[in-house]
């Protein structure tokens, strides 16, 4: 398999989509089930939902690969341009490729639906969003964290324009500030990853939060550094599954594996928890720090296996002209 060399950056970007896609489809077969022991180890072994194959991956990666084509093909991903083709992309997958779809998700993809293919179905998604978290609908699930990692990569000298892409590609479809907020700080988690290699960017997403929610983010991710994975067992709230994410990488700091492993035990909505772990992870680690095994068995809507992940990563580093990237391929900086 045709991989970037281990400890590269390039290594490390590659490793966040492949990250996710592993967490995710390790994560499959045990979803909306109890936690798990903690010497269990979990296995590719498919079923869950979809049902799906063993290493195939769920929503969780689908969405983030319509989010990672949008990168790799437009130079600026807030460009209307940008916004509606990841608009479109939810959209299309949403009728055509999904294999299973949130609650949340999906009714913002029935109410926009109309819009398809105009140039404002990103508008009219994002006020649709909007429309139901005003109305009171609960808005704040984690749907739009398991897929904005890879925002990152197009941002990796940028962790300003980072936290404002991330907020607006989470309204697209959750209008709850709880969802952006999170994004916000788990794509500065990735995009600090991958350049600085180790994960105090989550931390240091703090400041990049309006000044009055930082506070309560912080006691949150204290609460996560002090309770294993599957004491936020409610993890299909965006709070509860960012905690339980970030509780099994600091929890579990010694490799990929032990912490994407902890984020499955979680269970619950284990796809997306580690999914979301993984992207991290991936970016911490690199794809090196991937086993072979997983590798080879992860694959996916629309037709993705970890070569392919990899190499869309990277072409949302560069974006379409190979301008955008820069520390490609050098040591941490």
């Amino acid at each position: 398999m045709n991989l970037p060399p281990p400890g590269s950056a390039d290594d490390r970007a590659a490793g966040v989509l492949l990250g996710a896609a592993c967490g995710d489809a390790l994560g499959v077969p045990y979803e909306f089930g109890p936690a798990l022991a903690a010497d269990h180890v979990p296995r590719m072994v498919g079923g869950g939902l979809g049902p799906y194959a063993p290493g195939e991956y769920s929503d969780d990666t689908q969405m983030a690969v319509c989010v990672a084509l949008t990168l790799r093909d437009h130079a600026d991903p807030l460009s209307d341009e940008a916004l509606c083709r990841t608009a479109d992309a939810f959209l299309d997958w949403a009728r055509d490729g999904a294999s299973d779809i949130g609650n949340q998700t999906s009714a913002v993809m029935r109410g926009s639906g109309h819009a398809f293919g105009t140039p404002r179905v990103a508008e009219v998604m994002a006020r649709f969003s909007a429309q139901r978290f005003e109305e009171g609908v609960r808005s704040a699930g984690n749907g739009s964290l398991m897929r904005t990692g890879p925002l990152a990569l197009a941002y990796l000298d940028d962790p300003d324009g980072l936290a404002v892409a991330a907020d607006r590609y989470s309204r697209l479809t959750h209008g709850d500030p709880l969802a952006s907020e999170a994004c916000v700080l788990w794509c500065e988690g990735v995009r600090h990853a991958v350049v600085h290699g180790d994960t105090a960017g989550v931390r240091g997403g703090l400041e990049l939060l309006p000044r009055d929610r930082r506070g309560r983010w912080s006691a949150w991710l204290d609460e996560a550094e002090e309770h294993p994975p599957h004491f936020f067992g409610n993890n299909g709230f965006v709070v509860s599954a960012l905690q339980a994410a970030w509780s099994a990488v600091v929890g579990e700091p010694d490799g990929f594996v032990p912490a994407v492993r902890a984020a499955v035990r979680a269970g619950n909505d284990t796809d997306t928890v580690a999914a979301i772990a993984g992207a991290l992870l991936g970016a911490r680690w690199g794809a090196s720090a991937i086993p072979a095994e997983y590798l080879e068995a992860v694959h996916g809507w629309p037709g993705y296996r970890a070569e392919g992940l990899a190499e869309l990563a990277l072409g949302a580093v560069s974006g379409p002209d190979g301008s955008r990237g820069r520390r490609r391929g050098g040591p941490p900086a």
